[in-house]
């Protein structure tokens, strides 16, 4: 009897050890891979998404999330043919694209005011949109860019068949204002504060403060209408970590801008802290929190390219953005 108990507890010493080397439990669930599509090389106004990716807030989500840049193709065009899980975009491009039945859908604005304006070196003396008369602009040959002159300046009774309209492409703006042209739109939150690191004094012109249908969404995030229907599980996830990286880029926007570097480290280190710094107030703004769009601001820009021609037909804008999916 005794040997029996021996060999018994033998046998449960010999098991429980083995159990301790299994291989590890690979039962529990893997996680989602889901593509974000740029609008741009990797700038701080994705900052958010790769604070949310490094930090591991998409992995507490269940998510494996893979950030590309992207093609000749616009992110809307290739978010609505299915080619990318979320995109990010601008409300000009979502107009067009609904306007041209693409059935792309605005899901958080990135910056909760339009940033851009005007800029050019103080020595040009321009001031006001009356100032253009003589001047030449330099940009990318968008229909848009004349739409938005035109209109800032014919509110302030100039004309602009007076401005010279140079296409500059992607050209470095200080090379070109320096060389080619007297003015063109930039985005204060990258070339306005590069301007200051380098020690160009500017004057800016911002639109937002010019027309009133101006202060669109740009960037915003974007989804395609089939997400929406068959998948809002996964965007929810997706915007409750994409919401935690930008307050963390409002909270510490200089741990912020370190996050960000250790993922594009080629960037000017300085622009990308200065950058940061400035972005924390403007990404959530005066807006009750981070992402929050107003119909109205999407009605005044789609009436705006409408009465433009820059759309052939005007869109319901109520289909092309939705809050939602924000956290509350």
């Amino acid at each position: 009897m005794r040997n029996k108990v021996i060999l018994v507890l033998a046998v449960l010493l010999i098991a429980t050890s083995l159990s301790g080397c299994q291989a590890p439990d690979h039962s529990s669930p893997k996680l989602t891979k889901v593509t974000v599509i740029l609008d741009w090389v990797p700038n701080t106004n994705h900052t958010g998404l790769f604070v949310a990716r490094d930090m591991g807030y998409y992995e507490e989500e269940g998510l494996d999330i893979e950030i590309i840049q992207p093609s000749d193709v616009g992110a809307s065009q290739l978010i609505a043919a299915g080619q990318g899980h979320f995109g990010i975009s601008y409300q000009e491009e979502v107009t067009v694209a609904r306007s041209q039945d693409l059935p792309v859908v605005a899901i958080a604005a990135v910056i909760q005011h339009n940033t851009s304006g005007f800029a050019s070196p103080v020595h040009k003396n321009i001031t006001d949109p009356r100032d253009f008369e003589g001047k030449t602009y330099g940009g990318w040959g968008s229909p848009a860019e004349e739409a938005i002159i035109k209109a800032i300046m014919n509110q302030k009774g100039a004309d602009f068949s007076k401005v010279d309209l140079l296409n500059i492409g992607s050209s470095d703006f200080f090379t070109s204002i320096e060389n080619d042209v007297d003015f063109a739109m930039i985005y204060w939150g990258w070339t306005g504060i590069e301007a200051q690191q380098r020690g160009v004094d500017l004057n800016f012109i911002e639109l937002r403060e010019e027309h009133p249908a101006l202060d669109f969404y740009t960037p915003v995030i974007i989804v395609s209408e089939e997400q929406i229907q068959q998948n809002p599980e996964l965007i929810e996830k997706f915007m409750r970590a994409t919401t935690r990286g930008y307050q963390y880029a409002i909270d510490d926007p200089q741990g912020a801008a370190h996050l960000f570097l250790k993922a594009v480290p080629e960037l000017d280190h300085e622009l990308v802290i200065n950058s940061q710094e400035y972005l924390a107030q403007q990404y959530q703004a005066d807006a009750p929190r981070w992402g929050e769009m107003k119909a109205e601001v999407w009605k005044l820009y789609a009436d705006f390219m409408f009465e433009n021609q820059l759309i052939e037909q005007n869109i319901d804008t109520e289909k092309a953005f939705t809050n939602q999916f924000l956290p509350e």
